[in-house]
């Protein structure tokens, strides 16, 4: 029933959802930022011969959450680092490693967060030789990951870590290419 107190209070809701943009905004239209979740499938063909993600290459703001979802087979996303069976670091240094371990079911995912600016390369471990890896560039490309593959080859510590695999290194999207195309697909 509409009477007129119910016409004023909708009437002052109204009013007041007007006057907010022009007290926060000084005049000028006001909306809040949301950080997208951005998503990356884990895929394979049907017969399980050919994996990758997709995208295989993205850009991202420092903050964006990223979400791994498995589509076909069994996958994990894990970041190139020392701490994830010895692999060479190729995240920036400042970050902390991941492994989402094994992600069986279709529609399983991994969501992570990511707040220091850099390149991230990471793999799946059951599909590194098959060359299925990644890229993200956060913010401004630095840190291991937009050195060469071999950087840390004869410095102290290193002697133990595993090298990208020569399939895997062909397989990643140059960090030109993430920032001038923000999303990469597999060529």
């Amino acid at each position: 029933m509409l009477t007129r107190r119910n016409f004023m209070k909708a009437g002052g809701v109204a009013l007041a959802s007007l006057a907010i943009p022009s007290i926060v905004g000084f005049g000028a239209p006001y909306t809040a930022r949301v950080a997208q979740i951005v998503e990356i499938f884990m895929k394979s063909d049907p017969q399980g011969s050919e994996v990758w993600f997709d995208p295989i290459g993205v850009y991202i703001e420092p903050g964006q959450t990223v979400r791994w979802i498995v589509m076909d087979n069994v996958h994990t996303t894990t970041a190139y680092h020392p701490k994830n069976d010895m692999h060479s670091l190729r995240i920036p240094e400042g970050a902390t490693p991941w492994d989402s371990g094994f992600l069986v079911n279709k529609g399983d995912h991994f969501d992570l967060t990511l707040t220091v600016e850099g390149v991230y390369d990471y793999f799946c471990m059951p599909h590194e030789q098959a060359g299925m890896v990644g890229r993200i560039v956060v913010g401004k490309p630095a840190g291991p990951g937009a050195l060469s593959f071999d950087y840390f080859k004869g410095k102290p510590g290193t002697s133990n870590w595993k090298p990208v695999p020569i399939s895997a290194q062909k397989a990643f999207p140059s960090v030109e290419v993430v920032l001038k195309q923000k999303i990469v697909r597999r060529g």
